[in-house]
């Protein structure tokens, strides 16, 4: 049976026990990986796996031995309980051998969970589970998710005290970041807001979320971009102390004046840029970026980037030039042209 995509996010969290088997297929291999782990985990429990309940077949040793399957589903556990024999990146080659364990399995048998890559409509292996009685397939798309999966991920990492803007905060960064890195992400909230019965908040959500950038450029870069020259010095030679390279320096001054761009140029002004950038930008850096790009303006904040493409030639040119006094009256520059 076909398993439509607005009921698989209910059947992966509380699958059918009774059910011969389930296709979890699609392009995304992490998307597959962890809704499988899930109906694999409702399936048995948390403890199915250390006590032998699940037996795991790679796709290249069924093809050797193509008893593997069956063998493992009329096989009886040691322990009490459900039991699952997973089939892992299958393909329409194994087809036939699965169909067959399909049509052997008996009440009391191990479900039967097969997982694959991208499968036409008229994949043998689909057939197999669509045109079953008591067999699901279903398709992993590269939607963004939804806010019931967004929710259930809340729920399983323990998460249940989220303010609305924190709850946006996460639905954007969702759909910015893979779905292993989110899973990831929420388990740092879920341990730093341990024992906190505080509602989560946008700032929570900002300490925890993936961010490319080093806090230590940040700091140069904001001054620099607020017009705050005179603590540019300070600032520069402890970076310069830490091993901070005059040209790493720029490529980030230019990426960070590039985002203030996209947000000021944005025809809906700078409050509706913020909300377009990816990754997306939260908590104070959110309201900081919005502020700087507004402060800034289109016009002067193309000529500030067209000041760090020159420079960016300079520090790569042959010419012996000190890199980081070139870098530093670069960021001078962009100061005093912040503040006109």
């Amino acid at each position: 049976m076909k398993l439509s995509p607005r009921d698989a996010p209910g059947y992966f969290a509380k699958p059918d026990t009774s059910a011969t088997g389930l296709l979890i297929f699609g392009q995304d291999g992490m998307r597959v990986a962890l809704r499988r782990q899930e109906v694999i985990k409702a399936l048995i429990g948390p403890g199915g796996e250390e006590e032998m309940r699940l037996t795991r077949i790679p796709a290249a040793d069924l093809r050797k031995d193509k008893a593997l399957l069956l063998d493992a589903v009329k096989a009886q556990g040691f322990f009490p309980g459900p039991r699952v024999a997973f089939v892992e990146d299958a393909g329409d080659g194994l087809a036939d051998t699965i169909a067959a364990a399909l049509a052997n399995w008996a009440d009391g048998d191990a479900q039967i969970i097969v997982t694959a890559g991208s499968l036409t409509a008229k994949s043998k292996l689909r057939k197999a589970f669509e045109t079953h009685k008591t067999a699901y397939a279903t398709g992993i798309y590269d939607d963004p998710p939804s806010r019931a999966e967004i929710e259930a991920a809340l729920k399983t990492a323990g998460l249940t005290n989220i303010s609305t803007d924190a709850m946006s905060a996460l639905t954007e960064l969702s759909r910015a970041i893979d779905p292993g890195d989110f899973r990831q992400t929420l388990e740092k909230i879920a341990l730093y807001k341990l024992s906190d019965d505080t509602p989560l908040s946008p700032e929570d959500v900002a300490l925890s979320a993936p961010s490319s950038v080093e806090a230590g450029m940040d700091d140069v870069l904001n001054i620099a971009a607020e017009g705050k020259a005179h603590e540019i010095g300070p600032v520069l030679r402890r970076l310069e102390a830490q091993g901070v390279n005059p040209v790493g320096l720029c490529i980030g001054a230019t990426r960070h004046f590039r985002t203030l761009h996209m947000v000021a140029s944005d025809p809906g002004g700078a409050g509706a840029g913020i909300g377009k950038l990816r990754p997306p930008v939260f908590g104070p850096r959110r309201d900081r970026i919005q502020r700087q790009a507004s402060n800034w303006g289109m016009h002067k904040l193309e000529r500030a980037l067209s000041l760090l493409l020159n420079t960016d030639l300079t520090l790569r040119s042959p010419a012996q030039v000190p890199h980081m006094a070139v870098m530093e009256r670069a960021l001078l520059r962009l100061a005093w042209m912040g503040r006109r």
